[in-house]
């Protein structure tokens, strides 16, 4: 199946809250308990490349409370969920929220203990794009972490995974998780960005039936 787009910026208050109301609880504990791992328990600082309503930091701060965090996400509507959200929980000091693209957020350049993205590549029409800004922002002994789905081999086999994994959910959310699966990239294409990128000790894994990773661990340094 060719690879079909669907928009960078999920920026209507529709589209937001549509997408904080369908339940990625058990794929986000899985990748805040993985991110955390790859920093420790100590004071780490972190940031998140398309943080939609910023429910990883949410987690991640839960499991990590000496790490801060920059939340990065184009569309201001999800920025402004997670702002509430963050007051509600008493974490708006530990989380910056930071409206910028993903592509080119201006941060400093290798900065970050950890750098992370969650269901955002397949977004993008130029993913390299921010395989190249999670390289430039990440620490020398830094750790990198994203995790996306990967595309079926057909439509109709990218349907049978919303009716497995989204029976219950609405026509729209459905439609939502269909393009996802559409726009999103292959394991070998995701391995022939992160080769293109030349990120040293990044691996690209299938991570679960419909999801891939590319991670490295925090690299030993010679003093």
């Amino acid at each position: 199946m060719e690879r079909v787009l669907e928009p960078e910026v999920m920026d209507s208050e529709e589209e937001a809250r549509e997408y904080d109301a369908m339940d990625f609880s058990q794929a986000d504990r899985a990748f805040a308990e993985h991110a955390a791992r790859l920093v420790g328990d100590g004071q780490a600082s972190i940031v998140d490349l398309g943080c939609g309503p910023c429910g990883i930091a949410m987690l991640m701060a839960e499991l990590l409370p000496n790490a801060r965090f920059v939340c990065v996400d184009l569309a201001g509507s999800m920025l402004e969920r997670a702002r509430v959200k963050l007051a509600r929980l008493g974490l708006s000091e530990r989380v910056t929220l930071l409206h910028a693209d993903v592509k080119a957020t201006g941060l400093a350049a290798g900065s970050f203990d950890l750098v992370m993205s969650n269901s955002t590549m397949h977004h993008l029409p130029e993913p390299i794009k921010l395989l190249r800004e999670m390289k430039r922002l990440v620490a020398p002994k830094g750790a990198l972490l994203l995790v996306d789905l990967f595309r079926p081999l057909s439509t109709e086999a990218a349907w049978a995974i919303v009716d497995q994994v989204s029976p219950d959910d609405s026509a729209r959310q459905r439609g939502l998780f269909f393009a996802s699966l559409c726009a999103a990239l292959t394991v070998e294409e995701a391995q022939s960005i992160v080769r293109a990128v030349e990120i040293a000790g990044a691996v690209v894994e299938p991570c679960s039936s419909r999801h891939l990773r590319i991670s490295r661990e925090r690299p030993v340094v010679p003093s």
